[in-house]
């Protein structure tokens, strides 16, 4: 089943409309969607390591766009949609002595929660509700994102056969690891 699926999202990778799903899933994930756009912007790369920058800019803009929306979210509209949102991860108790002390640290949070798995969504909201300044938020989010997404593309572009053979020769060992990061960042969210 696992290679299966592999396949079919090796073959969606090379799909000609690939960079819009990309595209679709970058900005969604930065504001209210739970799995990151790794998960098929690797696969892409991957499938097309001459694409590598291209698909990472891709990411990098859809990306940054929908945490504009997660900004919009926490700034007008953080009672009726971001306080669900953050309450689904536990962390709605958490949130008003949180408030005081977040913008102190706004750039390293944005830093951090762009460049890690730590889920984006979470600080795109905080952002928007502790009233970041809004240049702040965009600049910490473009570089965060950017090296995020550009370190990626170009380890994948650089060594990516290797890669690939190895992912596929350890397909059950990655998906593993990739299920642990990926539950370990809702762990962090919930928990710290």
């Amino acid at each position: 089943m696992l290679r299966g699926l592999y396949t079919w999202t090796m073959q969606l990778a090379d799909h000609p409309r690939a960079m819009w799903v990309l595209a679709l899933i970058a900005f969604i994930e930065s504001s209210v969607f739970p799995i990151p756009p790794d998960v098929i912007m690797i696969p892409m790369i991957l499938a097309r390591p001459n694409r590598a920058f291209a698909i990472a800019g891709v990411a990098l803009v859809a990306s940054v766009l929908g945490g504009l929306l997660g900004y919009a979210i926490g700034a007008l509209a953080y009672e009726q949609i971001g306080q669900p949102i953050l309450a689904s991860m536990g962390k709605a108790e958490a949130m008003e002595s949180f408030n005081t002390r977040f913008n102190d640290f706004g750039f390293w949070a944005v830093l951090t929660a762009g460049m890690t798995p730590f889920p984006y969504k979470v600080i795109t909201i905080m952002s928007g509700w502790t009233g970041m300044p809004l240049g702040t938020f965009i600049a910490t989010s473009i570089l965060a994102r950017g090296l995020r997404f550009f370190i990626v593309a170009a380890l994948l572009w650089k060594y990516g056969a290797p890669i690939r053979d190895f992912i596929e020769r350890r397909l059950g060992l990655m998906f593993i690891l990739f299920v642990a990061l990926l539950l370990g960042g809702f762990y962090v969210v919930r928990y710290l």
